[in-house]
C-alpha cells in the first residue's frame, strides 16, 4: 500500500520493509497545456504553443555533514552511474514499470557507501534563463518509490505548491537513520539558474 506524503513529511522506508535492498526512485512532471497521464521520454513539450521545456532529474550524494566531495557524486545526464555503481540514472531510454515516470534512478541500497549519509532528488530546467522558462509551466510534478523486486510502490509525494518563477526543484531525500534508511519529502523551489549552481551549496 503506497504511503502518500505531504511536503515536510518523513518515513521509514527499511523498517517494516524487510529485505528492502533495491528501490526504483521515479520522478515525473507534465507541461501545462496538456493532458496528464504519461511519462514523456525526455524532453517536454509545455504550454499551449508547444515551448519545449526540457526538465533534467539529478541525484546529488552527500556525506554526514551535507557536503558532496567529488563530482562523481552527482548522477546526471552527462554522469549516469555512479563510481560505486550504487545509484544509476536509467536516462532517456526508460523500461519497467515506470507508467507516468519521465526519468527514472535505480539504487541499490546496500551498496551505498558507508560515507553517503543522504541522497538529495532534484530537478531543474535546462538552459531556462536563455529561454526564460520557469516550472509555472509545469504541473502535476511527483516523486515516488518502488521496490524494485515486487514492483510495489511504497511511497509518493505530489508536489502541489505553485512553483511560477521558480527554475528548479529540490524534490526529496532519502538518508540514513542509524543502519535504517528514510524518505523525506522537501519540495522547495529555488531560484537557482542550472544544476551546477544548485551543486554550489553542497560544496
Amino acid at each position: 500500500m503506497t504511503i502518500n506524503l505531504q511536503k515536510g513529511q518523513r518515513v521509514d522506508l527499511t523498517k517494516g520493509n524487510a529485505g528492502l535492498s533495491q528501490i526504483m526512485v521515479g520522478l515525473g512532471w507534465d507541461p501545462v497545456g496538456r493532458p496528464s497521464g504519461g511519462g514523456l521520454l525526455g524532453g517536454l513539450f509545455g504550454g499551449n504553443k508547444g515551448t519545449e521545456v526540457d526538465c533534467d532529474a539529478s541525484v546529488i550524494m552527500l556525506d554526514s555533514n551535507g557536503r558532496m566531495n567529488k563530482k562523481e557524486d552527482l548522477i546526471y545526464f552527462g554522469n549516469l552511474q555512479s563510481k560505486c555503481g550504487s545509484v544509476r540514472h536509467t536516462g532517456d531510454n526508460l523500461t519497467g514499470d515506470g507508467d507516468g515516470d519521465d526519468e527514472q534512478v535505480i539504487i541499490e541500497l546496500g551498496r551505498v557507501p558507508a560515507n553517503i549519509h543522504k541522497l538529495v532528488f532534484v530537478v531543474n530546467i535546462y538552459d531556462c534563463i536563455r529561454r526564460k522558462q520557469d516550472f509555472g509551466l509545469i504541473k502535476n510534478a511527483f516523486i515516488r518509490v518502488v521496490n524494485s523486486s515486487n514492483k510495489q510502490e511504497i511511497i509518493k509525494f505530489n508536489l502541489t505548491d505553485n512553483y511560477s518563477g521558480k527554475t528548479s526543484l529540490s524534490i526529496g531525500e532519502i538518508y540514513r537513520n542509524n543502519a535504517e534508511w528514510k524518505f523525506a519529502a522537501i519540495g522547495e523551489g529555488t531560484n537557482d539558474a542550472s544544476l551546477s549552481e544548485m551543486v554550489k551549496k553542497y560544496t
